[in-house]
């Protein structure tokens, strides 16, 4: 590359990195929101990755699909600009531009013109990555045209590998909810393990009630407590709860704790003749203590733990 050559791709790279400043410090109406910004925003552990969308996705993008894809696509031409300027290897490259992008995000944070996103920099860093390998992979000719051309074809096999590779990655580090099972065989208040009443059908509401799992209820007893481990494991703890409609009288209520912290409670008076139903994400809890009083029954009480796919 002859030196006037050299001057075009250096005006070139000035200009493009002024763009992409002007838009991460100012564009969006950034300068504007300064004033209602309380404090600084930093995250450090990124939670989430350029993930792999779905045709639904495809035909429907969100502003965050927008978001994410651009902070990929934006940083590539830093990665075909920059080696034409100075001779340098992936990894070096790579490392000074991450730190770049660093120093970037912590600027923007300071100076409450935005946050410092780990994941930002981490997007940004990838599209950097790309736009270098598809500069290595096109640049093999002295015809600049077949260059260009071949850097083009590369950039799109390397972004749409990234793409799955990452999509993949975000499945491989993101949980999914098992399958229901039942709470069965807790301990009562006398200590001894409950093995549950038959299941039969009842009316709340006038709705039918037929309980697939479980039933618990104070069982003639003014108050009744049932206590069950669930082992320190992550997991979303569902069931159903009311009164029944042959019941005498809204008397009751039902009180669920996990480890002496109550996560529900609810009386009879309050929530009158009509089902109630409950769904609470719980990590890393012990045990689950039930307390029911009156007429409140409680059933198909049980949980989902949280897994990776392989597990």
């Amino acid at each position: 590359m002859n030196t006037q050559q050299r001057k075009l791709v250096f005006s070139i790279t000035v200009l493009y990195t002024i763009l992409i400043l002007y838009f991460i410090f100012f564009a969006f109406g950034r300068t504007g929101n300064v004033a209602q910004t309380t404090g600084y925003t930093f995250i450090f552990l990124p939670d989430t990755f350029y993930k792999l969308p779905s045709v639904s996705d495809l035909l429907h993008p969100t502003l965050m699909d927008l978001v994410g894809f651009g902070n990929i696509v934006a940083f590539i031409p830093f990665g075909i600009l920059i080696p034409l300027l100075y001779r340098t290897g992936f990894f070096r490259f790579i490392a000074l531009f991450f730190l770049s992008i660093l120093a970037v995000e912590t600027v923007q944070a300071l100076t409450l013109l935005g946050s410092f996103d780990m994941n930002d920099a981490i997007q940004n860093t990838l599209g950097a990555a790309v736009g270098f390998g598809a500069f290595k992979f096109g640049v093999r000719t002295n015809n600049v045209w077949r260059n260009l051309v071949t850097i083009g074809v590369s950039m799109i096999v390397l972004l749409a590998g990234l793409w799955g590779a990452c999509g993949l990655v975000d499945k491989a580090f993101t949980k999914y909810e098992g399958p229901v099972v039942a709470l069965n065989e807790p301990k009562d208040s006398s200590g001894e393990t409950f093995t549950g009443t038959k299941l039969y059908s009842f009316k709340i509401g006038g709705q039918n009630i037929e309980p697939q799992y479980n039933v618990f209820s104070a069982e003639g007893k003014k108050v009744e407590t049932y206590t069950y481990t669930l082992g320190k494991k992550e997991l979303v703890l569902s069931g159903y709860y009311g009164i029944p409609d042959d019941a005498d009288d809204l008397n009751g209520s039902i009180s669920l704790s996990v480890d002496g912290r109550q996560i529900l409670s609810n009386s009879g008076e309050y929530q009158g003749r009509e089902p109630g139903m409950f769904e609470i994400p719980l990590e890393a809890v012990d045990e689950l203590t039930i307390t029911l009083e009156g007429n409140e029954k409680l059933w198909d009480i049980g949980f989902r733990e949280m897994g990776y796919f392989w597990n």
